[in-house]
């Protein structure tokens, strides 16, 4: 993109005054920490290297988006050269990656294990903030569907037809059969909206209770399928009925006070689900599926800075 061309984007841009909901997201954080952080993912800066690398900020950002807008990466391709939110978002860079670019730099995240580094600098920053946990926290999973296909991956694929996600598995919950994943994060509890702190991402057919995102010394508020199952933290878990015994009143008055204080874990999905629209994913591997959840949480949690904020 030309100079010329990028200045005549922002004055169209600073002249319209739309409402823009990424205009203080862009500035939630400082962006510009995460190109030393990540420098290990390239090896060719020499001086007889080719086409230089997109900057890793606006690589950042950029799967920042697709997980706010619900993009694939030639969506995504599209909407970043289109939309003039979007380019201010991304500071109107000289240049934009396509959607092969998109793809690779997910994968050396996903393969390296990079975007805990991200997640941790977030967590970081929020911190600084003075947005931290207090009083206890909560920890819940959800579903994340993917496209079953056919299942044998040495089979020729018809047309029309998608190869079945070679990780995702089939579960089945309350008379419904989903396939896919889970995304398990933990959220604080002691702020207007809560706060994710930590993440994971298993099969679909995984039980709950594999992953404990839980610290010591803080309270983890839990349901009943936790049940049976320690946490690092202090047990806040609900407590089961065991055949042919009742729950005691003093279990029951117990349950009602844990499920007030775990019900803040699902707003962060709902914030997922009917803002970002994040209920489904065409990526075939856990590793890649993690990345894809960690922006999405990612998202959320500067959606929810801007509401503890103001």
């Amino acid at each position: 993109m030309s100079t010329l061309y990028g200045e005549t984007l922002k004055e169209i841009y600073k002249l319209n005054g739309i409402h823009d909901p990424l205009a203080y997201m862009k500035d939630a954080i400082d962006w510009s920490v995460f190109p030393e952080l990540l420098e290990d993912l390239y090896h060719n800066n020499t001086d007889q290297g080719g086409r230089p690398n997109i900057p890793v900020t606006t690589m950042v950002k950029v799967l920042f988006l697709q997980s706010m807008y619900n993009l694939v990466d030639e969506q995504a391709e599209k909407e970043i050269k289109d939309r003039i939110s979007f380019m201010n978002f991304l500071g109107f860079p000289e240049h934009l990656p396509d959607s092969t670019t998109i793809w690779m730099f997910r994968e050396r995240l996903s393969k390296t294990g990079r975007d805990r580094i991200i997640w941790n600098e977030l967590q970081r920053q929020i911190e600084l903030k003075g947005i931290k946990v207090k009083k206890g926290s909560a920890q819940d999973a959800t579903f994340i569907t993917s496209d079953p296909g056919h299942e044998k991956h040495e089979e020729p694929r018809e047309e029309g037809k998608t190869r079945r996600s070679k990780d995702g598995t089939f579960t089945k919950k309350n008379n419904r059969t989903f396939f896919g994943y889970k995304g398990h994060d933990i959220v604080d509890d002691n702020h207007p909206v809560p706060v994710i702190r930590s993440y994971a991402v298993t099969t679909a057919k995984d039980h709950d209770t594999r992953i404990d995102l839980s610290k010591r010394g803080i309270t983890v508020y839990r349901d009943k399928g936790y049940f049976g199952s320690d946490p690092k933290g202090i047990n806040g878990t609900m407590d089961r009925a065991v055949r042919h015994h009742k729950l005691p009143v003093e279990s029951v008055r117990r349950n009602l006070r844990i499920s007030r204080k775990r019900s803040m874990v699902e707003y962060p999905y709902a914030v997922m689900k009917r803002v970002f629209h994040f209920t489904h994913v065409m990526v075939t591997m856990v590793r890649r599926v993690r990345v894809k959840f960690m922006f999405a949480c990612f998202a959320y949690n500067l959606h929810a800075m801007k509401i503890i904020q103001g």
